[in-house]
């Protein structure tokens, strides 16, 4: 195995996840990173992970990783985040929402949350990451479809929005209420189904893409600069099969 890449919503039903020479996994939760490590890749990327319901994604297997000569790339959603957090030991950051997320721009984890379907349905997202919406809206701006006070309003009110309820729908019904131009608004829901900015899949296939051109460069594995610290937390994790 050359590299493995955590993905689901943020790719979901994209080309990419026919492509042969990655071995595509479900969004990672904790352990993961570190059962497939075990099976000694090239490269790591994490796109998506789990979170709420199951503990997320240690930063601790993603260093044991590092550790032991794997290269691991984050972007998109959960990588992003990760990247931002861990670039300092070797993580490779990729794209706009990691660099915003590294520089202090974005802060909160809501930015790239989204609720989703099931395996069974390809973890297709059910609602919109406050990242999208940002980017959505300052493209209808740039277009003159809305203006910037209009724009500014909508992320407003799109944060204050819970992330799994968080989509075009509820977000236009919000915005009937405090009194926006409705000609805008109505520009806006004709210009979205055709114009929406996909930060989140650009980021993830701008990672692959830094990943293939990696491993045909057939590098030497990585070399940390820091001593992996096997912890009795690290331990338990181990013990409980990963």
């Amino acid at each position: 195995m050359t590299a493995a890449i955590f993905a689901g919503p943020t790719l979901c039903g994209d080309p990419i996840l026919a492509a042969r020479d990655i071995l595509w996994l479900p969004p990672a939760s904790e352990g993961d990173v570190y059962r497939v490590a075990r099976r000694k890749p090239r490269a790591i990327g994490l796109i998506d992970g789990r979170f709420e319901t199951v503990p997320s994604v240690w930063h601790k297997e993603i260093l044991w990783a590092l550790a032991h000569g794997i290269h691991v790339y984050g972007a998109a959603s959960m990588g992003a985040l990760r990247a931002a957090e861990l670039d300092r030991f070797g993580m490779v950051g990729v794209g706009s929402i990691y660099d915003d997320f590294r520089r202090g721009i974005l802060q909160d984890d809501d930015e790239v949350a989204v609720v989703h379907a099931p395996a069974e349905l390809r973890y297709r997202p059910l609602s919109e990451a406050m990242v999208d919406i940002r980017a959505t809206l300052a493209a209808a701006k740039s277009a003159n479809v809305i203006s910037q006070r209009t724009a500014n309003t909508l992320v407003r009110i799109a944060k204050d929005i819970f992330f799994k309820e968080r989509n075009w729908d509820v977000l236009f019904a919000h915005a009937a209420n405090v009194g926006l131009p409705k000609l805008q608004l109505a520009r806006l829901v004709r210009w979205l189904p055709a114009n929406q900015v996909d930060r989140k899949r650009l980021d993830a296939l701008s990672m692959i893409e830094a990943m293939r051109l990696l491993l045909g460069a057939r590098p030497r594995p990585f070399r940390p600069r820091f001593k992996f610290q096997h912890t009795v937390y690290w331990q338990n994790l181990i013990e409980r099969g990963g």
